[in-house]
């Protein structure tokens, strides 16, 4: 019976990106996923006739360069429009505008107060000075900081170095930014609320976090962290939606003779004395291979597809006490026509971007107690945007795709499962805000996918329905994620490696998580990485 070289248990991004890379160095790879398409949370799907939805995941910045052009993913399709604009919406029907030009946007934050304005580039050059730190450690597998083994004893030098390398002033502000609030930060550089809840969205965003809870400033950070045609911090569409990023790595796969199973679910790894030797799907179907690598999440990796008896009982602990807290939720809409905002100037850029209708940090906080409270925002946060705006290959001519992502959305309502009456009362909370702001709203919807944790873990198999596989607060990032002394992409069992985004550096359609583990990956088989680009600097 064959023995594949390698088995990649899920087919999204981060599954594609290792099986890419891994079979490009020589591996004969197999790819099993359960659904019957390939993306996990990047996906592309028409749910209604001539409307294709970014079903989950739906705008693309922080995909990191250097894949695309080792796996060649532009020649298999993917291309990535930039955002041109953006607002928020104020409830006294003014909104505040983010233009791409660096001067347009000061004038605007001019109209609401000429001190943030020029606050705006001390935050633009102290944001930079955090991203230009972490950005490198992205692609770069995390030290063990227990171990005595030269590379991670290098690994190390190399991390005390860049610290080394920042003034006392700018260590000790480093230290206070991974630890604070996305509130507090804001707080110190701007006075006009807008402005603050303008900033605040990337702090939250997939995270069981609200804007004054320690930790989110790290979380705007990883938000800020990707590029488009080079432009650091900017966001776009990927045009066809996020299932062509996943589409083109699965080009690029098969076309370096890789295999994808599609509607094969794994229900168990074989282990044999303490080394994974294949998966058994759903059916009973045994497949063999010399290693097995998990792109799901770290629980549903070692609490659902491996038996407790195979691993030891302090990593079974630090496994289900790692955090995966669902919090958001996510709406998809079919218009018949442009919704109308009468805020906003006709065919001004601002529609070609993100819009918000959250428009101070209380609102936002108030959102988040609803969310601890155990039921869904009343008036919720949504990223809104409207893809087809820069990109009608996603609807009829003259028609529109609407995503809005919204937090707050528990994991369970009021300590229950969710019902079809809460996910309708979860979509009405949605298109209620956005009515209140555009006129005739509701008349435009020709269709309408709800989509609950309950929804995202059923289908894309996120625990919770947490898009981060993993919440990404300072306790479970670099050498604590998913947990101490495993963050190295291996497991207590040999031969099973994880690939997800519940490893270093986290969430987001990134692919480093795929990435770094290849490289981990042939590093054990003694196989050349000369075929992995290094991290570039771009800051």
């Amino acid at each position: 019976m064959k023995a594949w070289d390698a088995i990649i248990i899920g087919g999204g991004h981060n599954g594609l990106v290792n099986a890419c890379y891994l079979q490009r160095a020589g591996l004969d790879v197999l790819v099993v996923e359960k659904n019957d398409w390939v993306g996990g949370a990047a996906t592309s799907r028409e749910l209604t006739p001539g409307f294709l939805y970014s079903n989950c995941s739906y705008v693309c910045s922080l995909f990191r360069p250097e894949i695309m052009r080792d796996l060649e993913l532009p020649r298999f399709g993917l291309q990535v429009i930039s955002y041109e604009g953006g607002a928020v919406f104020t409830r006294d029907g003014d909104y505040l505008a983010n233009y791409r030009d660096h001067d347009a946007h000061r004038r605007e934050f001019a109209r609401f107060s000429k001190r943030d304005a020029e606050a705006y580039d001390r935050y633009a050059r102290d944001v930079t000075r955090q991203c230009r730190f972490i950005q490198p450690l992205l692609m770069r597998t995390a030290p063990d900081p227990t171990s005595l083994k030269p590379r991670d004893l290098g690994e190390l030098l190399y991390l005390g170095k860049k610290f080394a390398g920042l003034s006392a002033e700018e260590m000790a502000l480093t230290l206070r930014f991974w630890t604070m609030s996305i509130s507090e930060f804001l707080d110190e550089y701007f006075e006009t609320d807008v402005i603050k809840a303008n900033f605040a969205l990337s702090g939250i965003i997939g995270t069981a976090l609200g804007p004054m809870s320690p930790g989110t400033a790290y979380v705007l950070l990883h938000h800020y962290m990707g590029e488009v045609d080079g432009s650091v911090g900017a966001w776009g569409y990927a045009r066809g939606g996020m299932g062509a990023v996943t589409k083109a790595l699965a080009a690029s796969f098969k076309a370096s003779g890789g295999t994808i199973r599609t509607g094969a679910e794994v229900d168990h790894v074989l282990v044999n004395r303490g080394k994974a030797k294949g998966v058994v799907l759903a059916g009973g179907e045994e497949i063999y291979g010399k290693l097995v690598v998990s792109n799901a999440d770290v629980k549903r990796t070692f609490l659902k597809l491996v038996e407790e008896k195979e691993l030891p009982d302090i990593f079974l602990r630090r496994v289900k006490n790692f955090k995966i807290r669902g919090s958001s939720g996510k709406v998809n809409i079919a218009l018949d026509s442009l919704p109308e905002f009468p805020a906003l100037p006709k065919d001004s850029p601002v529609y070609r971007g993100d819009m918000h209708f959250t428009d101070s940090m209380e609102r936002m906080e108030r959102a988040y107690d609803d969310w601890k409270a155990g039921r869904w925002s009343a008036d919720p946060f949504l990223d809104m945007v409207i893809p087809t705006t820069l990109d009608p290959t996603m609807a009829p001519p003259g028609k529109h795709f609407m995503s809005c992502f919204v937090q707050y959305a528990p994991p369970k309502v009021n300590g229950r499962d969710w019902t079809n009456a809460d996910r309708d009362g979860f979509a009405e909370s949605v298109i209620a805000q956005i009515a209140e702001y555009s006129p005739g709203f509701r008349d435009r919807i020709v269709h309408m996918e709800v989509r609950t944790p309950r929804e995202i873990e059923a289908e894309v198999g996120l625990t919770e329905g947490n898009i981060f596989q993993g919440e990404l607060t300072f306790d479970q990032l670099l050498f604590n994620r998913p947990v101490p002394g495993y963050a190295q992409y291996r497991s207590p069992l040999g031969g099973l490696y994880m690939c997800g985004s519940s490893t270093h550096p986290g969430g987001g359609v990134m692919g480093a998580p795929g990435r770094n583990a290849a490289a981990e990956i042939l590093r054990d088989l003694a196989k050349s990485t000369s075929h992995m680009s290094p991290a570039h600097d771009v800051i």
